[in-house]
């Protein structure tokens, strides 16, 4: 508990609530440390296994499709944002038009599409700066970020476009910072 305290500059009481809730909601496991002295033991907490054989497989599928990608194409950057504005553009479409149209409803929506698809996505209230604190292909991020983050950012550019916003500011800043991703949807 201390160096995750120490990590996030959360008190451990906050901490502690936080972790209840997410073993709650089954994404973390709880168990007790071998004892160590007088004292009751401390709790241990991990990240639940939620990796389904489903998960694992389109996982892994992502993974193999980014790697031919990033092998074949001659920018595959560019190539992964084109494909992944295609499917934000489908996303959007399917999650259905917000009833306003304005910048800020728009980002909302982005955000909402975000969150969806699992990136625990934070913003500020106009929904300018987003961090993604989850990425659902996490391991194939990492091997190839200028595939797998590309299409994460054309799905951000592709749905503002589909509820008629501009796209061309949308930026994404991959492993930013600890634990996060940060997303520039617009606004200032």
């Amino acid at each position: 508990m201390a160096a995750l305290a120490e990590s996030t500059g959360l008190h451990a009481n906050t901490l502690r609530d936080h972790l209840d809730a997410l073993e709650e909601a089954g994404l973390v496991g709880r168990r007790r440390a071998a004892p160590i002295g007088p004292g009751r033991p401390a709790w241990l907490y991990e990240a639940a296994d939620d990796d389904g054989p489903a998960r694992t497989e389109y996982a892994g599928l992502a993974s193999a499709l980014a790697a031919s990608i990033h092998r074949t194409s001659a920018d595959p950057r560019a190539d992964a944002v084109v494909a992944g504005e295609e499917w934000g553009h489908d996303l959007a479409r399917r999650h259905g038009r917000p009833p306003s149209r304005g910048a800020v409803v728009a980002r909302r929506e982005v955000v909402d599409l975000l969150d969806e698809l699992g990136f625990a996505p934070e913003t500020d209230g106009r929904a300018e700066e987003v961090r993604l604190t989850r990425c659902p292909l996490l391991e194939a991020a990492h091997r190839y970020p200028d595939v797998v983050c590309g299409v994460h950012l054309g799905i951000a550019r592709g749905a503002l476009d589909e509820y008629d916003a501009d796209p061309s500011a949308a930026a994404l800043f991959p492993f930013s910072e600890p634990g996060a991703c940060r997303l520039h949807l617009g606004g200032r």
